[in-house]
């Protein structure tokens, strides 16, 4: 596509002809636009990728349409002329609908670009329609761009900006080719010339000839200096979070993915286990502080009735604060001493609003204000909406210990007789019939086997064993048929179940002993990702325990048949052997990593990590020029070494060996090598494997010697002109060339004849 003139070979007899390189016509011009908005629209379309939007039957409808269409030309020619007259009512029509339907602006905007979109991928497009893929796809890039951080969008957008400036490049060049007359409009069902002759294998190698290597590659460059200074400036520069800032994660519909709300019934969290995407990712500034089996938990569910446990009315009106703004918030846990210990997490979309925790903290910060509900009594923090991007919050003081202090709950309990609270009720009712409480008392009896009333912990103790002895772990448990409560009728068999029967029946066998006790969502476990040494929690570890509390203690003690009992978690040896175990280092981890690196880059409470980046890029600045002196310095010392060593036989082989190699790769680089990188070597119809164009070639170059600056006839011009055109320019435009060869010879005869007489 480059226009820019080449000098011949020039004699001491005659000034020098400029010859110009080949160029795309009208027709591959067009071409070149068909291919570039198809590809635009492609990577617009697979945002629907990044945002949680119900478009995925749009997205593959367009990138069905649109990569036929891209593939064949001829077929938007077969589109009905009326496809096109009720093309935009139809969709008008279907965005009001949708609007209406489900009353969510920016879903449905979403899918209005992609109805768009559709449509202009199977039709013919002017100027103006080209213009309008481009801003449609912008569109939607922007907006999975404020509602995703993925790196792999990242690629993505990248690409896009690239093909996005070279189909406006396209767009210039052909509206100049058309000498800025405006196109007549394609009526349905005519076929474009230029898609009648569309051959993308005779395409890319029409590109492939009138590419400048030297313009491609000083135009990498350039994009690659502004991502790089574009980078810096991301590092460097602190950030917002921008859909906040737009207030889009008001328009987009919330609905969490992983099923940690106020309720919960029997399988919702083995469903959650067989999704293996990742749910949180955890940055812990002291490793040793990581118990051996983490407990992220979420959600407390107090109240039980008819087979579902839920939070309770009572206990959020009485234990959730009144909304609050802001971008932190103090705990309950007690300041320890010595250095600060900060838990880095970031919370994926679609997890929950409330926020995993480990225990108590001392102070947790937003990177951004939030709007949210803080339970301190139960160590719950609840966000008003469930985010639709990742959102990173820091925790400082962080309590592993498995152990909830809340003083306030036993004052009640103390009380009870006197005054009981609501709270204090829920989390101490059972919830089933008379008969299924006689069958609850009688397994109560067999755990304390006849004994005096047994402590908070110790019952918990014996609970987990009886448990672990009466039933088996499974992810698809069969409950028994039959009339009464299901969670009792599971618990009296021996049947398998998964972690919420386990749970369930921990709360209600405590809670027949006298025990408050209740039941706790979240997440257990994780992996250590040996490549970003952080923890990353996959949906696939959710888990649900219980919690018992201790009057002696005036504390809630977790209680789980399936997990690690609260006294194993101290030890620092069993955490590091733990951490050990869990360390991942598959292909998974590393993909994660990636993942990790990003958010840490995104994510800053302060400005340490922006100055600790500056200042490891100017460590590896200085680093790689030290090493850099080091390597030629090693290399002059081994060269003068070589050759200051004896010489043999073998040795002046292998030298002259290694001399004949080097001078063969420069001949051959000369030769064919250099025409290669500069796309002038085609192995099939290139140009010095047509012997028609190589004739013109020699022809071209045997009158570059005879032309003057001033006084040229116009037949000379004319010959010059055809040659050029069969030399560089695509076959059908050529002229019969051996008409062509003929005249160059008689105007060369000609030329020489009047040069011997004027000498």
């Amino acid at each position: 596509m480059s226009a820019r003139g080449e000098r011949g070979p020039a004699t001491s007899a005659g000034p020098t002809v400029i010859t110009r390189r080949a160029q795309l016509t009208q027709e591959e011009l067009h071409q070149v636009k068909w291919m570039l908005g198809g590809v635009l629209t492609l990577l617009a379309v697979w945002t629907v990728f990044y945002m949680d939007v119900a478009a995925w039957s749009l997205m593959v409808a367009t990138t069905l349409t649109t990569g036929a269409a891209l593939v064949w030309p001829r077929l938007p020619a077969r589109v009905p002329a009326l496809a096109h007259t009720l093309a935009f009512p139809v969709i008008v029509a279907l965005f009001a609908g949708d609007l209406w339907l489900t009353s969510e602006v920016l879903p449905a905007m979403v899918r209005l670009g992609m109805l768009l979109l559709l449509y202009r991928g199977i039709s013919y497009r002017q100027r103006r329609d080209d213009l309008q893929v481009i801003v449609l796809g912008l569109f939607l890039i922007v907006v999975a761009g404020v509602l995703t951080v993925s790196l792999l969008f990242a690629v993505q957008i990248l690409i896009y900006t690239g093909c996005a400036l070279g189909f406006l490049l396209v767009i210039t060049l052909t509206e100049s080719l058309e000498g800025g007359q405006k196109p007549q409009p394609h009526k349905a069902g005519d076929l474009p010339t230029w898609a009648a002759h569309a051959d993308w294998g005779r395409l890319f190698r029409r590109l492939r000839e009138v590419s400048d290597w030297r313009v491609v590659t000083l135009g990498a460059v350039l994009f690659a200096g502004v991502l790089a200074v574009s980078a810096l400036l991301f590092l460097a520069i602190p950030r917002f979070q921008l859909e906040n800032s737009l207030f889009l994660d008001r328009y987009v519909s919330k609905k969490a993915r992983s099923g940690f709300n106020d309720s919960i019934k029997f399988g919702d969290v083995s469903e959650i286990i067989q999704d293996t995407s990742v749910a949180l990712s955890v940055d812990v500034s002291d490793r040793s502080q990581v118990p051996v089996a983490p407990y992220w938990r979420m959600v407390v569910l107090d109240e039980y009735r008819d087979g579902t446990f839920r939070f309770s009315a009572g206990l959020k009106r009485e234990a959730l604060g009144k909304d609050r703004t802001d971008t932190a918030l103090r705990g309950e846990a007690r300041p320890r001493m010595g250095a600060a210990i900060f838990w880095t997490f970031y919370l994926e979309s679609g997890v929950s609003r409330y926020l995993p925790l480990l225990g108590e903290f001392e102070r947790l910060q937003f990177r951004e204000p939030q709007n949210f509900q803080l339970a301190a009594e139960l160590n719950v923090v609840a966000l008003r909406n469930e985010p639709v991007s990742m959102t990173a919050y820091r925790v400082e003081g962080l309590d592993t210990s498995g152990i909830v202090r809340d003083p306030a709950f036993a004052r009640r309990w103390q009380e009870r007789d006197l005054a009981v609270a609501p709270k204090a009720v829920m989390q101490h009712r059972v919830g089933v019939g008379d008969s299924e409480r006689t069958r609850l008392e009688q397994i109560v009896a067999e755990i304390a086997m006849g004994g005096p009333g047994l402590a908070a912990d110790e019952f918990a103790r014996r609970t987990e064993e009886w448990l672990k002895k009466n039933h088996a772990y499974s992810l698809s448990p069969r409950v028994p048929g039959g009339e009464g409560d299901p969670l009792v009728r599971w618990l009296v068999s021996h049947e398998a179940g998964h972690c919420e029967l386990f749970a369930g029946s921990f709360v209600l066998l405590a809670r027949t002993a006298g025990f408050p006790a209740r039941v706790v969502t979240g997440f257990r476990g994780g992996t250590w990702n040996g490549f970003s040494n952080n923890f990353t929690i996959r949906n696939s570890d959710a888990h649900a325990w219980a919690e018992i509390f201790d009057e002696s203690t005036g504390a809630w003690l977790r209680g789980d048949a399936l997990g690690v009992a609260v006294a194993d978690q101290t030890s620092e040896a069993q955490r590091e052997a733990a951490l050990v175990r869990r360390m991942d280092r598959s292909w998974s981890a590393r993909f994660d990593s990636l993942r990790v690196f990003w958010y840490r880059r995104i994510v800053n409470f302060d400005q340490r990590s922006q100055v600790e980046t500056l200042r490891a890029v100017k460590t590896a600045t200085q680093n790689s020029g030290k090493r850099l002196r080091e390597a030629v310095e090693r290399l002059g010392a081994d060269l003068k070494a070589w050759l200051s060593a004896p010489w043999d036989g073998v040795r002046v082989i292998k030298s002259l060996a290694a001399v004949v190699l080097i001078c063969g790769m420069t001949w051959w680089w000369i030769a064919v090598g250099r025409g290669l990188v500069r796309g002038r070597w085609l192995w099939r119809g290139g140009r010095r494997s047509d012997p028609v164009r190589l004739l013109a070639g020699r022809r071209l170059g045997e009158i570059a010697g005879y032309r003057s600056a001033s006084g040229e006839s116009r037949e000379l011009r004319e010959v010059v002109a055809e040659l050029q055109r069969v030399r560089f320019g695509p076959r059908e435009t050529w002229p019969e060339p051996e008409g062509v060869f003929r005249r160059a010879r008689r105007v060369l005869r000609e030329v020489r004849r009047q040069r011997r007489a004027a000498g």
